[in-house]
C-alpha cells in the first residue's frame, strides 16, 4: 500500500463529499472482469482487496480510493499468423490477392475472434484525497494512469475540479543551480544520481548514477549547455527520492524513522495494518509535500484563484 511515486493534484474547489459518499458513487461504478468480446474493463476496487467491504479506506482525515484495468492481451503478431494464413488461402482458392480495404476487414474479424481467447493482465492504481489540504494524490509514475483515474473519478463523482500542483520555480532551474552550488536546499541532502538533458538538443540525456553530482565532471556538463531533468534527493524527514521537471516524485524509500513508526504499532490483522499504514503514510506526506514544494520556491497558487489559498 506504501505509496512508490507521486503525482500531485491541487483542487480548485474545496473537496466536500464525505467518505461515505464517496464510496456510495464508487460503488455504481465497481470493476467487473472483461467479457468475451470485451478488449478491456475499467472500474473501483475496494482499497483492502478481500479484506474490505467498502470501496475507500478512509483514516487520518483522507480518502483512499483504488481503479482496477483489466486488459485482453492479444499480440500483433499472433493476429498477423492468422491473416496471413487468411490471405493464402483467398490466393489459392480465388486466384487473388485481397485489397488493403478487404485485409483491414479481415483483421478486425480475426482480432474479434480471438478476443475471447485472449489472456487477461490486471493492475491497481491507488490514491488519496486529502481534504483539508486541497490535494489529490496519485500512485502512479506515469501521467497517463493518472488521467486515466482522474477521468473515471470525475465521471463517477460528477466533478472533479483538479489541476496539477505547479512551483513558483522552474524545476529544471531549480536543480540545476542546486549542482552549481554542491548543495540541496535545507531540509535536503543531494542524493548520487540525475538526468542532464542539452538545452539545444533535448535528445541528448546524460544519466549518472551512485555519482557524486557536486563532482567537476557533472560540473563540466552544466557549463556546456545542459540542465538538470531529474534529480534523486534524501529529505531530512527520512524519505529518498527521485524528482522530475514536472515535479513528478518517484521510485520513493522510507527510512528507519518512519518504519519505526510503523513496527511500534501492534496489529492483528492485514486490516488494521492497512489502516496503520495508510495513517502514518499521510501524515508523512502531509509534511513532506509542501517540504518539496518549498524547496522549488513554494506553490504557485497564481491560476488557482481565491478559493485555492483559503482551502490550502
Amino acid at each position: 500500500m506504501w505509496f512508490k511515486n507521486l503525482l500531485i493534484y491541487r483542487f480548485t474547489k474545496p473537496f466536500t463529499l464525505t467518505a461515505e459518499e464517496v464510496n456510495e458513487k464508487l460503488a455504481e461504478k465497481s470493476f467487473t472482469p472483461c467479457n468475451s468480446q470485451d478488449v478491456s474493463s475499467y472500474g473501483w476496487t475496494m482499497p483492502l482487496g478481500n479484506q474490505g467491504s467498502e470501496y475507500i479506506h478512509a483514516g487520518n482525515g483522507c480518502i483512499m480510493i483504488c481503479a482496477q484495468k483489466q486488459d485482453k492481451i492479444l499480440p500483433a503478431s499472433v493476429v498477423n499468423e492468422v491473416l496471413a494464413d487468411k490471405i493464402e488461402e483467398i490466393k489459392l482458392a480465388e486466384d487473388r490477392v485481397p485489397g488493403r480495404k478487404e485485409r483491414t476487414e479481415l483483421k478486425d474479424e480475426i482480432t474479434f475472434s480471438l478476443i475471447p481467447r485472449a489472456f487477461t493482465r490486471s493492475n491497481r492504481v491507488f490514491a488519496y484525497i486529502a481534504p483539508e489540504q486541497g490535494l489529490l494524490i496519485v500512485n502512479a509514475a506515469s501521467h497517463n494512469k493518472a488521467e486515466e483515474l482522474l477521468n473515471f473519478l470525475r465521471e463517477s463523482l460528477g466533478s472533479l475540479p483538479v489541476i496539477p500542483v505547479k512551483a513558483k520555480n522552474v524545476a529544471q532551474h531549480q536543480m540545476t543551480e542546486w549542482l552549481i552550488q554542491g548543495a540541496a536546499p535545507a531540509g535536503f541532502e543531494l542524493g548520487g544520481e540525475c538526468e542532464l538533458k542539452d538545452k539545444a538538443d533535448e535528445s541528448s540525456v546524460i544519466r549518472c548514477k551512485n555519482q557524486n553530482l557536486c563532482a567537476a565532471e557533472i560540473g563540466s556538463h552544466i557549463q556546456a549547455g545542459m540542465f538538470v531533468n531529474k534529480l534523486a534527493l534524501r529529505w531530512t524527514g527520512d524519505i529518498e527520492f527521485v524528482v522530475d521537471d514536472q515535479l513528478t516524485i518517484k521510485r520513493l524509500n522510507f527510512g528507519d524513522l518512519i518504519q519505526d513508526k510503523i513496527g511500534d504499532v501492534n496489529t492483528e490483522s492485514a486490516a488494521e495494518q492497512f489502516d496503520v499504514d495508510f495513517a502514518i503514510m499521510t501524515a508523512e506526506f502531509a509534511k513532506f509535500i509542501p517540504a518539496v514544494l518549498g524547496a522549488f520556491g513554494g506553490e504557485d497558487l497564481s491560476e488557482q484563484g481565491e478559493v485555492i489559498s483559503s482551502a490550502a
